[in-house]
């Protein structure tokens, strides 16, 4: 047996990096302090938030390769779906970033990792924007 050329282990996934599930769980909650003072983001939430929090950990957890818990819970994302009943304009694509780049600030993960949530979550705000 030889040295098989070009063969490279698959990078182990995000999840694993930060831990597991507790990251995204401290993600989420600092999330929601940001939630909590951008009026125009907190009227879009329910009055109890911890569902939310939920949905929201799972999703993360689950597209950064953890468990399949989401989809056995929500099933498909379908976030533009879910989110349309909203009006996701500028003004709200821009609070929901910021308020989740603080967020990541709170939660202090390696560079580059905070560099791979930071650009998926660039991309999801400006995909769910619908106004």
């Amino acid at each position: 047996m030889g040295i098989r050329l070009g063969h490279k282990t698959p990078p182990e996934p995000l999840y694993e990096r930060v831990g597991g599930m507790a990251f995204f769980t401290d993600l989420v909650e600092a999330f929601y302090v940001g939630v909590q003072a951008r009026p125009v983001l907190r009227a879009m939430y329910p009055e109890d938030l911890a569902e939310s929090k939920d949905h929201l950990a799972l999703f993360l957890a689950q597209y950064f390769g953890g468990p399949a818990t989401y989809n056995e819970v929500r099933g498909h994302p379908r976030l533009k779906m879910r989110h349309s009943p909203y009006v996701i304009d500028v003004e709200a694509r821009d609070l929901w970033l910021s308020a989740m780049l603080e967020a990541l600030d709170m939660v202090d993960p390696a560079p580059e990792i905070r560099g791979e949530l930071a650009a998926y979550l660039d991309m999801a705000a400006h995909q769910l924007r619908n106004a």
